[in-house]
């Protein structure tokens, strides 16, 4: 355990609204009271754990956002130590792994896509490293399943176009097949830098390098920490999408941080400038302004609707940049003085955006308006939830690995008996059946060739 209370001397006013989740950023329990409310209204959206009920599936909601929301869940319990919701967790990460240990069940596959299964692998891995209960011996194991979405995923490896990298899509008759995102290819590195944490298996570690030294050579990564949405494969990826979100550095972040914690000299001198770049670009393009350091989707927040609006997808994206933040600062804690002030703030507009709905504690959006915005879903409270949690990193252990706590079992062969590597259909599923975190890329594409004005660089 690592304290924070003596690296950066903090004192910032307390922002309520009225009906808004009370939270006092300077005390510990006002923090777990905050979380504990939004907790509440992020679970109830979720019925898997009902009888007659799918564990791990949310009606109206894309199967990869509520692994999202599973591991939001596992981070409440590790912040908080409220175990209230941990069987629900339990229950679903097993039964979405499946038998084969892969998350590739059989009512997702025909419209799964790369990022999706990572998205259910970022959160087995999180149950590892946290010291999350485990399930029975006779289910699924974390570890395994994180593995099992590793070798599935490596086996899907390009290398006829763009001399290598992921696919957004596995089924090459989706529509997006031919791009490469950027958050297929970072769920793979970021797999990859954690069971390489945790195993301390070569294998994780050099893809690690790999994927991430792909993703430079062909641009996807800015020469300023940028990492751009995607590259088309059809062009040998040289048209490229130029958006940025919070979740994919959100995602790189975490992946860095997980080789620089785990490497030495050089190597760790060369993860410690990439968390630099990457941190330093997402501080100054997800947040309102230097004065007020709320975090912000700036891609699609202050569009108005019909141009370009967020999505649901999108509309949890925060999540996994609030997230990192806590991660990094235990994995490299040298961040935590950088992030500290734009995570305070940012928690702070976010409870007081939560003064919504009936119960007067729904979350919204737009956390740098006054009060509640008018919106609300799963993703507002998942984000919520998120930029809250992290301020209270200096309560809580560093990651474990297998040599030092980490009680998951793994099985480096898990996934590798029972997927393809390319799924094939005789026809195209349908646009409102299509899955996953990149749903929102395949509109982008469209931008792209039709020249749409919304594109950022």
């Amino acid at each position: 355990m690592w304290s924070a209370g003596g690296i950066l001397a903090t004192t910032l006013v307390v922002l309520t609204a009225v009906g808004a989740v009370p939270l006092d950023i300077n005390d510990d329990d006002s923090i777990k009271k905050a979380a504990a409310t939004v907790a509440k209204g992020m679970m109830n959206y979720y019925k898997g754990n009902l009888p007659g009920q799918t564990p791990g599936e949310i009606e109206g909601y894309y199967w990869w956002e509520v692994g999202g929301m599973m591991g939001a869940l596992i981070d409440y319990w590790y912040y908080t130590g409220d175990t209230q919701y941990n069987d629900a967790v339990i229950q679903a990460i097993p039964w979405q792994a499946t038998p084969n240990s892969d998350f590739m069940p059989a009512n997702q596959t025909s419209s799964e896509a790369n990022d999706d299964q990572a998205f259910w692998a970022f959160t087995a891995l999180s149950a590892a490293e946290l010291g999350f209960p485990n399930p029975p011996a006779s289910q699924p194991q974390y570890i395994a399943a994180a593995q099992g979405a590793f070798n599935t995923m490596v086996a899907r490896w390009d290398n006829t176009t763009c001399n290598g990298g992921l696919h957004w899509q596995f089924n090459e008759f989706h529509s997006g097949y031919n791009y490469k995102s950027s958050i297929a290819n970072g769920g793979l590195f970021t797999i990859g830098a954690r069971l390489w944490a945790y195993t301390q298996n070569e294998t994780y570690y050099d893809w690690a390098n790999k994927v991430y030294d792909w993703l430079d050579s062909v641009g996807a990564i800015g020469p300023d920490g940028q990492i751009f949405d995607g590259v088309d494969s059809a062009s040998d990826c040289k048209g490229k999408v130029y958006t940025q979100w919070t979740y994919n550095a959100g995602v790189f972040l975490h992946g860095a941080a997980a080789m620089y914690a785990h490497t030495t000299g050089a190597e760790q001198d060369k993860w410690r400038a990439r968390i630099e770049l990457i941190l330093n670009q997402a501080l100054s393009k997800f947040f309102e302004d230097p004065q007020n350091k709320t975090m912000a989707e700036m891609a699609c927040e202050h569009n108005k609707p019909g141009q370009g609006y967020c999505d649901a997808d999108q509309l949890s994206f925060k999540t996994y940049l609030g997230r990192s933040f806590g991660f990094i600062a235990l994995l490299a804690p040298w961040t935590y003085n950088l992030t500290a002030p734009y995570l305070q703030v940012t928690a702070q507009s976010a409870a007081q955006s939560c003064s919504g709905g009936s119960d007067g504690v729904t979350c919204g959006t737009k956390w740098w308006v006054d009060g509640w915005d008018g919106e609300w879903g799963l993703g507002q409270q998942m984000c919520a939830l998120e930029v809250i949690l992290p301020n209270l990193v200096s309560n809580v252990k560093a990651p474990f690995t297998e040599f030092d706590g980490g009680t998951s079992k793994g099985n480096a062969t898990a996934g590798t008996g029972g997927s393809k590597t390319v799924f094939k259909y005789t026809s195209v599923i349908s646009t409102g059946d299509r899955v996953g975190a990149g749903a929102i890329t395949g509109l982008i594409l469209i931008g792209v060739v039709s020249g749409a004005w919304w594109l950022m660089i």
